[in-house]
């Protein structure tokens, strides 16, 4: 028998093999966590390195930038010029500066003695709010009708409508006069907006868009809860519309009231005479020396321009609304 040495056994070296696993923390007998790694930040996060833009979409901004502010420069310089030439003298009117060498408010003080603004500006009006209140209401009308009811034909009808887009206004001004001088109407301003009773096809299309883009579940439910038609248009199809609704009654306002053709047809006393026809009045009336009023026809134009700056003013949100969902209908 081999004897033991004092001490104990001797240690014994440990087999080969794969290396052993987590050892135990001293003292608790759980196993050690392994060493954690930090994360590094995503590019383009928070906090993180931004992510270089492309040369390519640098120069797609700058060019969509430089696009715009050309488009805002010619829409917005003629409104300029016009302003300050209304402060000009009648021999400034066409210089070159936009700033006035010797600002008059003369101009102002002789286009109201001189012409019967007010009475013109009231004319518009009075056409202006008949002509967009009744194409909006019977478009409609019409639209919800091409949207809602299913009948036979329908989708003939409503090319039909669509038809009458490609006719140009002045096709049909010669059979329209016919139509009003027989019923003794040339001379007031019926002419000017009675036609709009009938609708408009741009804006039946335009409205029947959003109708379709409603859902059918509310109006399923308030025919069951007894509501006709008419309820049905008027609390729901309507409330819901309103953005399109807004934005017609804003295009035929702008297109109302600056029509010249029709009052150059049917207005013949300057006493009836809308805003355009007015100006156009004052354009053909020739001056000392057999020049026209020209400080007196923009004078004029800016004060007629500032109704409809105000109106789109305070129905932008409507009006952008409008626009943006009408592509996102149907």
């Amino acid at each position: 028998m081999t004897a033991v040495p004092a001490g104990g056994p001797p240690a014994v070296d440990p087999a080969p093999g794969p290396a052993p696993g987590p050892t135990a923390v001293a003292g608790t007998g759980a196993p050690a966590s392994p060493p954690q790694v930090a994360a590094l930040p995503r590019v383009g996060a928070p906090g993180g390195p931004r992510r270089p833009e492309p040369a390519r979409r640098r120069w797609l901004r700058a060019i969509v930038i430089t696009t715009l502010v050309a488009l805002t420069v010619a829409f917005v310089y003629p409104l300029i010029w016009l302003l300050s030439a209304s402060f000009k003298p009648r021999a400034e009117v066409f210089d070159n500066r936009l700033i006035p060498a010797t600002p008059t408010l003369d101009n102002y003080v002789t286009v109201w003695q001189e012409a019967p603004l007010a009475l013109w500006l009231v004319n518009t009006l009075v056409v202006t709010v008949l002509a967009a209140g009744t194409v909006t209401i019977s478009s409609a009308l019409v639209a919800w009708g091409f949207a809602y009811f299913r009948f036979r034909g329908r989708g003939a009808l409503f090319g039909l409508v669509l038809a009458t887009m490609m006719l140009p206004g002045a096709v049909t001004l010669i059979p329209t006069f016919l139509i009003w001088n027989s019923l003794g109407l040339v001379g007031t301003n019926v002419p000017l907006w009675a036609g709009n009773l009938f609708g408009s096809a741009f804006y039946i299309f335009l409205l029947r868009q959003f109708f379709l883009g409603l859902p059918r579940e509310p109006f399923e439910a308030a025919k069951l809860d007894g509501a006709n038609n008419w309820t049905m248009f008027w609390r729901i199809a309507v409330p819901l519309c309103r953005p399109a609704i807004v934005l017609t009654f804003l295009f035929e306002a702008q297109a109302s009231w600056t029509d010249l053709m029709r009052p150059l047809v049917y207005l013949q006393d300057s006493s009836t005479y809308t805003i355009p026809r007015g100006l156009k009045a004052l354009i053909d009336q020739f001056g000392p020396g057999g020049e026209s009023q020209w400080e007196i026809v923009v004078t004029a134009s800016v004060i007629t321009t500032i109704p409809m700056i105000v109106l789109f003013f305070l129905g932008q949100r409507h009006f952008v609304q409008g626009i943006s969902t009408t592509g996102s209908k149907g």
